[in-house]
């Protein structure tokens, strides 16, 4: 008790209720969704230590695989990292012989990437580190289910691009006008 101060009587906390299912971190579908893609970045990290790039790297040849031609402010938005941090992962990966920085035709500023000759062994490794990653995160799915889950995942990416604002949703546009190598 503070001296001057009345005492104020004990009154217990009201006991809480059980979490409703879906507020539970445990089994709530953002945590759940969080939780998969951390286990899974770290999976795919414990295979992919002898390949000598960073997931940083791999994520980015997989994209510009994906999207040969794409412009590097559309590349920095899909990863999420900012132009500069992507302009010094590309510079590496450029200095190794993986990709290519062509001038945008369009766009004198802009550069478009293109995977190079020698990125194309790496790819074939990172995707099969990505699907002995994939099949060990989906044993016992069955094929049905995984199809199930991999429509409603679709069905989420969709719902949630076309509620971003229009710069975003250009980045993903952008992918599909690329020009072709």
């Amino acid at each position: 008790m503070v001296a001057g101060w009345p005492a104020a009587p004990y009154r217990p906390l009201p006991s809480r209720p059980a979490m409703p299912r879906s507020t539970d971190p445990a089994t709530s579908l953002g945590f759940l969704l969080h939780d998969v893609a951390r286990l899974l970045r770290r999976n795919f990290n414990r295979r992919a230590r002898g390949l000598r790039l960073t997931q940083a790297q791999c994520r980015a040849l997989a994209h510009v695989a994906q999207n040969e031609g794409i412009r590097q402010i559309g590349l920095a938005e899909i990863l999420e990292v900012q132009p500069i941090t992507l302009a010094r992962l590309l510079d590496q990966l450029a200095r190794a012989g993986l990709i290519e920085r062509r001038p945008d035709p369009r766009d004198r500023r802009a550069y478009r990437l293109f995977l190079m000759p020698a990125a194309m062994p790496l790819l074939a490794q990172i995707r099969a580190l990505g699907a002995a990653t994939r099949a060990e995160a989906t044993a016992g799915l069955g094929r049905a289910r995984l199809a199930e889950l991999t429509g409603a995942l679709e069905t989420m990416r969709r719902n949630l691009l076309a509620a971003e604002p229009a710069s975003r949703q250009r980045a993903e546009i952008d992918r599909d006008a690329r020009p072709r190598p």
